[in-house]
């Protein structure tokens, strides 16, 4: 799989901001989002692009969207999706290294 320079760099530079997120300050300790919190917003997020792309989809369908729309919220919604499936696989695997940890 190729990794788009662009989209690598978007993403660090979207983490440099993830303490400082709109909505997130004093939900956690001090003036930081706790990690519950940002994970939270991010599935927010992703449930909202899935459910843009799906709209687009079922409009298109009804003949009400322009293609080139359409595609790109079906892409982001995919992507979205690679994403969270990645994460997943992170979180499993982190799960399965903790449990193998000798006491």
């Amino acid at each position: 799989m190729a990794i788009n320079p662009s989209a690598a760099a978007a993403a660090y530079a979207g983490t440099q901001a993830i303490g400082r997120a709109p909505g997130l300050e004093g939900r956690g300790s001090g003036d930081v989002a706790s990690f519950g919190d940002v994970l939270a917003d991010a599935a927010r997020t992703s449930m909202g692009t899935l459910k843009a792309g799906e709209q687009a989809s079922l409009r298109a369908l009804a003949g009400k969207a322009d293609v080139a729309q359409v595609v790109q919220a079906v892409s982001a919604a995919e992507v979205t999706l690679q994403t969270a499936v990645a994460v997943r696989d992170r979180v499993v695997s982190a799960y399965q290294e903790i449990i193998r940890m000798q006491i």
